[in-house]
This record gives C-alpha cells, structure tokens and sequence, in this order.
C-alpha cells in the first residue's frame, strides 16, 4: 500500500478549539447550575496549626437559604479512607492522614473545618462566615531546614517526624571523580514556591441521577480519569456510576492535576442531600488551598577538569511536601532527578531528596514538574563552573554536550534518552541572537562603566516527555499506568469520530488529533470530530500532564486510525476484486497500483462496511479500531533558550532585550501551536525569574494571599520571543513526536536568571535567588560593592 506525504501533519492550520473560546460560547464547569443546586462554601482555618477545640454552626444553620451545615463529624463516615496520595515513592515513606474536613487538628491556612450549603453562593459565604471555630494555637513549622531539626514543632505529631522520605540514586564512583577534579564548584540553589494562576479557578458540580442512582460529576481538571477513579475508591461509590466531565477547562498548569476535597465533598453531600452541589473557589481559596508549586533547596556540586570538562555531579535536596500529601506530591522532586544531568556527558552522578513536611499549603506538579528545578539548578551550576574557571559560560557547556545520537543513550543519571542533536540546536540559538556580538557589547558597556549592563544567559535542557511507560511507573512506585487509549471510527456518511482519553485545557488536541487522522484516512480535518473530557464517552484513559498527550494519547490515536485504513483496503480489495497487496491509498482513494481502472473512495468503503451486504467473509461490520499505546521509553525533547537581559545597576531593574528560544519537540504536527505552547511557558518560567513567589511570614502565614499581593507578569511585561526548531525524531514512537508543553517553562528561567546575574557580574554578583526583583538585584549589588571595598 502506498499513501500520499503528510498533507496537514506540519500545517499550521487554525485551532477547532478558538472560535467558542473568542466568541463566549465556551462551557465552564461556573456556568453549569442545574435546578435544586446547593451552593457550598467551606469554612478554612486562619492559622497554619491549632487543635479545634470546638465548633459552632448554630447562627449558620439560622440564616436564610441555608440548607445544611456540617463539620467533619457529620461527614467522615462518608469516606473509606482519607485523600490518597499516588506516588510513594519509598516504603517507608509516611504519610499523613488526609481529611476532606480536619477533624482535631488544622495544619495550614486554608486547612477546612466545616462546610455550608445554601440556595445561593453568596448565602453560602455569609453564613460561613458565622460558623464559630475556637482553636488552641500550636507553634508551626515554615522553613524546611529548620524542620529537621531535633527540637522542630511536628507538623503531625502521630508521625514523630517531619521527615517524609529519602529517595537516593547513584552512578559510576562519584568520591572518585571528586577525588580527581582539578576543581570543585558548589552551589545553593532556591526554587522558591509559586502558584499556578489559571483564568479559571477550580470548580465542581456533583449532580445526582434520581433514577439510575448515578452520579455526574463535572469538574475544571486535568485529569477526569483520575478524579472517577479516585472519588470511587474513597467513596465505595461504583465507578461506573460516577460520570466525571471536564468542560472547557481554562487553564490547569499542574494545579488541575489533583483531586481535592472539595470534590470528594461534593459527591457525598450530593449523595446525602439527593440535590446537585456546587462549588466554586475564589481567588484568596485558591492561593491556600490549590497544590502550590516548586518548593525546594538544592545543593549542587561539580568536579571538573581545568579545562572545563565535567567528571561527576552530586545533589542534595531538600523537597517541601507542604502539610500533606496530594496525588503527585512526594514524586515531584523525584521526578527531576533523572534530568539533573541535563543535556551534558560526564561519568558519576549522585543524587538524593529528603522530602520534608512544613505547616504550609501542600506543593505539588506545577509546569514542567521536576524537570524545571533540575534545568534551573544544572543551568546555574554550568554559569557557576565558567565563573570559577574564567571560560566563557557557552564555551564550557558546548565542551560538555553528549554527541549527536538517533538511537537511545545512556545518560549519567541512568535513564536513556532517545534522540538527540544537543550541538546543532545550541550553536543555533547562538546564532540567532548574535552571541558574539552581545558579548562584544558588554565588553564595551563594562569598560565605559554605564549603569545600565547587558547579560546573556543560556537555559539547556532536556525533559522527560510522555509520561510514562507503565512499568517504569511501577519501578518508581507511581500508582498509574502510563499508556493512553483511543478509538477511531467512521460514521455510514464517510465522517470520522475520534475518542482520546486525553483531556485538553488548551493544548488544542481536537485540532491536531484531526491533522493526524486527517493524513491517514485521506479526509479533511473539518470531517473528523474529537470527542474527550468525558469517562462515559471515553472510559478508558490516563488523561494530560507531563508533557504526554502527542507522544502517548497521539499516537494512540494514530495506530487507531491505521487499524481503519487496514480494514478499509482490505474491504476495498474485495470491492475492487483485486489484491490488497496491488491497492494504492492516495487523496482518500482505493485503486489498483499503476492503472487507471476502477477505483473506490474510504467514504464509499466506510458505506460498504456499515451496509454489510458485500464483506470479506468472517469480516465484522463497520469502519472502527480501538488501540491502546503503552510507550516503551520517555521521550525527551529538549532546546537552548537565551535570554538577554538590560540591568540598571543603579536600580537593580532588569528589562529583557531580546529572547531566543530553539527547541526540539521531534516532528511537528501543528507548528501554531507549538509556538503557543512555548509563549505560555515562556511566560511562567520569566515569571519565576522575575516576579511570581508565594511567601509565608515566620508563623506561617501567607502573605500572597491573592493577586493584589502575588505578582504575575502582564503581556506588557514579556518581550517578542524569537522561536525556531530542529527536528530529531523520537524512536519511541511511529510518528516520531516528544511533546511541547512544558518546555517553555523549563528552559526559561535558568536563561533569565544566568543573564541577570551575568549582567553585574563584573561587579563582583554572583548569586541572585528566584525571583530576582530589582530590590534583591539592587541588594546583591550591593552587597558585593561592600564587600570589595
């Protein structure tokens, strides 16, 4: 069988997604309120740890609308068991008891007590606000350091430590390479907590099925496969009687990739009340209650030759778990740890996270989990070692580069990765933004002492795309499966449905599903419709994070469709009374190879095959193929971000001059997209440079409460990012893809924050920490013109 190239794979043909997103036509799970809806509010703690002495929801129950109040003592028996985590990622890892509603002890602000259910989301509120809550204070625990220590206040005293886990991990004689390094560079690295902001806040609405005794459970996630499975098992309510459906979802970034008691309350109280209930969190609920993310100290080392060649790397981690375990919590830092090498060869590696409890909102994925912090902290020891032997920081990473390879290779970190041109990629980046010439800028700006400094910064990096294949899930001890399930048909009319069990936020997979469908069965996107977000439509699924819906769900669905293209010309075969073997498949058309004779269309076929009069013998009815890809390796795409940055050293204010960013997702199926997903990314990682941190006082008490007081950078404050790509193809799998989505992210802020400090550098700065404000760059100029004085 011959086919036509690729007509719309690498098109970038407009999003299916856009025209209800632009026009307010879009669902969100806020707009949905069936009849009878009960509106529920909960009452959060106002301190990062206290007992609850008592509660008193008298003067709640009284107010008008008000249906229903209840503390955890009205609804625990309603759980099997606490909110579970899904990754413990060693045995004897501990994890708390996690309480939709905290019964005798509240360990961080936000922690909820109680709940109330009105006719109305603000009667609901107000009558919150009347629950009275006495609480006896305990001292809280906030710096993950001081945590450990033997005299620390616990964070859940059951326990009898504030010690999660240590997960270590080790390669080649690291003591060895240390032992015969011309030099050894350390470093202390910050990634501070931050917080995703999507547009739209977490959301749920449980409705009751009167009749069959089911449940609807509509709810802004990420991953509505796990919230069903999840809410089934703490419940004992059937999976098949949980509907979960996610509507357009505006915005997730890790954050929707969880399962939160609000939505396990919901559910109950449904079941309880027998009337749909609704929540819907404000933007304050969101900054204490919704999985941060980040949230970690690293301690970085290096061995090196004098000329610059890396012998080994050793990290140490401290990891903050916040006051309990989510879904992803404990494998957050975990994850990073294959990728702290990043894109460079050298022979011994250790690494080790100790996962620490604080009084603290829970951390979990937040985009590009894992792989950000280990980009950032490999990116800022490379500029460290360059420093240290006065090189040119581009010099030193290129001398450290694996070389090109299409096949998988073994990294220091153990994994393999599977494709690579780490060289070609950099030196283009390099070129793109002139690197020569900047630095020959900055040459001539430092030696006429102007206040205002440029910097150029790199971010190398690689990342662990498409998560996962199911057995290396299993050896780390993630409780998920890693493959993805989709179904293709065609309808009697000749149009294609498709079935992923995928669920976008904004990734655009309706479009590019179509694309990819769309090639291989010789019809037009328009013709093909993509289903999702729905477990009753789409049962089997593993949903969208970690940078797997092209490389996992994508491909699914393309091996689907190659099981209809296989039936249809085996159907057009008989049609035609010919071989199958002679049939050439091109522009949706069934002919004889190399004659002009009779011909059939997939529409024509697709007809035939619903009809059924005239089928191979033994052949089923019906163009339709389920398949179910289960990857045999991560993909790993990666890229070289520079950042060029302008600092007034007078002000310690940074404006980014110029961002060139060259990355390698292998192929490409919808180029438009691709760039949209790296402007976003782009996006979080400068905030995180720059802007974004979620901080505590010393008792534990937020003081980014809400977006008056958290900044998030607006468009004005992002510059044109100059995007190009090369093309390595993935081996993992048929179409040769790696994924996207979180890359902008992880190549961003190591970029901003080498080219800041590479800008007063000469003024003796050599560490600035996340985010670097002009208050903390003004200050480490500062204090290192004190220090040479």
């Amino acid at each position: 069988m011959t086919t036509t190239a690729p007509r719309y794979v690498g098109t970038s043909l407009p999003r299916k997604e856009d025209p209800a997103l632009l026009t307010g036509r879009a669902t969100w799970t806020d707009d949905i309120s069936p009849p009878g809806t009960l509106h529920l509010a909960v009452v959060r703690s106002p301190f990062p740890h206290a007992k609850i002495v008592s509660i008193d929801t008298a003067a709640a129950r009284e107010q008008e609308g008000v249906r229903a109040v209840y503390t955890a003592e009205d609804v625990d028996h309603e759980f099997l068991a606490g909110i579970p985590c899904g990754w413990p990622v060693t045995e004897d890892i501990k994890i708390p008891d996690h309480r939709p509603l905290a019964r005798e002890e509240v360990n961080h602000v936000g922690d909820g007590v109680a709940v109330v259910l009105a006719t109305s989301a603000r009667a609901a509120r107000d009558a919150a606000d009347l629950v009275e809550v006495e609480y006896d204070e305990l001292p809280a625990v906030v710096d993950m350091a001081d945590a450990l220590a033997d005299d620390a206040p616990l964070v859940h005293t059951e326990l009898g430590t504030n010690h999660c886990y240590t997960w270590p991990l080790a390669t080649g004689d690291v003591d060895a390479a240390f032992a015969e390094a011309d030099v050894v560079v350390s470093g202390r690295y910050l990634q501070q907590r931050v917080i995703a902001s999507p547009m739209e806040p977490r959301a749920v609405v449980c409705v009751p099925d009167q009749v069959g005794g089911g449940f609807t459970v509509y709810t802004a996630t990420q991953v509505p496969h796990f919230v069903r499975d999840i809410l089934a098992a703490v419940t004992g309510i059937a999976d098949t009687k949980i509907r979960v459906i996610a509507p357009d979802v505006g915005g997730g970034f890790g954050a929707k990739l969880n399962v939160y008691a609000e939505e396990f309350l919901a559910l109950v109280l449904a079941r309880k009340l027998g009337a749909p209930v609704k929540w819907t969190e404000t933007r304050s609920e969101h900054h204490q209650a919704t999985t941060h993310g980040r949230g970690q100290i690293q301690d970085i080392s290096v061995a090196a030759t004098s000329d610059g060649k890396i012998l080994g790397m050793k990290i140490e981690l401290l990891a903050d778990m916040g006051a309990y375990l989510q879904l992803l919590t404990p494998g957050i830092a975990v994850f990073g740890a294959f990728t702290f090498c990043g894109l460079y060869d050298f022979g011994s590696y250790s690494f080790t996270c100790r996962g620490v409890f604080t009084n603290l909102t829970p951390t979990d994925a937040y985009r590009g989990a894992g792989r950000s912090e280990a980009a950032y902290g490999h990116e800022r020891i490379m500029d460290d070692l360059a420093r240290e032997l006065g090189m040119d920081a581009a010099e030193v990473r290129l001398r450290n580069l694996h070389p090109k390879f299409d096949e998988p290779r073994t990294v220091p970190s153990g994994v393999q990765y599977d494709s690579g041109d780490y060289e070609t990629c950099m030196r283009k980046a390099m070129e793109l933004v002139d690197y020569e010439k900047l630095r020959e800028e900055q040459r001539t700006r430092r030696e006429s002492g102007d206040a205002v400094q440029i910097g150029i910064g790199f971010g190398n990096f690689t990342e662990s795309g498409g998560l996962s294949p199911s057995k290396v899930a299993a050896g780390v001890r993630l409780q998920s499966g890693g493959w993805e399930q989709a179904t293709v048909r065609m309808t009697t009319s000749g149009k294609v449905e498709v079935v992923t069990g995928t669920s976008p936020h904004g990734q655009g997979h309706e479009t590019a599903w179509s694309q990819i469908v769309a090639d291989q069965l010789g019809v037009h996107p328009d013709d093909v419709e993509v289903l999702h977000g729905d477990t009753l439509i789409a049962p089997f699924g593993r949903d969208t994070y970690g940078s797997r819906s092209l490389a996992v769900g994508g491909t699914a669905v393309h091996l689907a469709a190659g099981k209809v293209l296989d039936k249809a010309m085996l159907i057009a075969a008989h049609l035609l009374e010919a071989d199958e073997k002679d049939l050439e498949f091109e522009a949706g058309r069934f002919q004889v190879a190399g004659t002009a004779g009779p011909s059939v269309t997939i529409q024509e076929v697709a007809g035939a095959a619903s009809l059924a009069a005239n089928l191979p013998d033994g052949m089923e009815p019906n163009l339709t193929a389920d398949s179910a890809f289960d990857p045999p390796n991560f993909t790993w795409p990666f890229g070289t971000h520079v950042c060029v940055t302008e600092v007034d050293t007078e002000t310690g204010f940074t404006r980014i001059r110029r961002y060139v960013a060259v990355d390698d997702c292998g192929v490409v199926v919808n180029p438009t997209i691709v760039e949209g997903q790296l402007h976003g990314g782009i996006a979080q990682g400068i905030g995180q440079a720059l802007y974004e941190h979620a901080t505590f006082d010393d008792a534990g008490n937020p003081t980014a409460g809400n977006l008056a007081s958290y900044t998030v950078p607006a468009a004005t404050d992002l510059p044109h990012f100059e995007l190009e790509q090369t093309v390595t193809p993935s081996p993992t799998n048929p179409m040769g893809v790696k994924g996207i989505g979180e890359s902008g992210a992880i190549g961003s802020s190591p970029a901003v924050v080498n080219a800041v400090i590479d800008a007063v550098a000469h003024l003796g700065v050599t560490h600035v920490d996340m985010p670097a404000t002009p208050q903390a760059v003004w200050r480490a100029i500062k204090q290192a013109s004190e220090q040479t004085a």
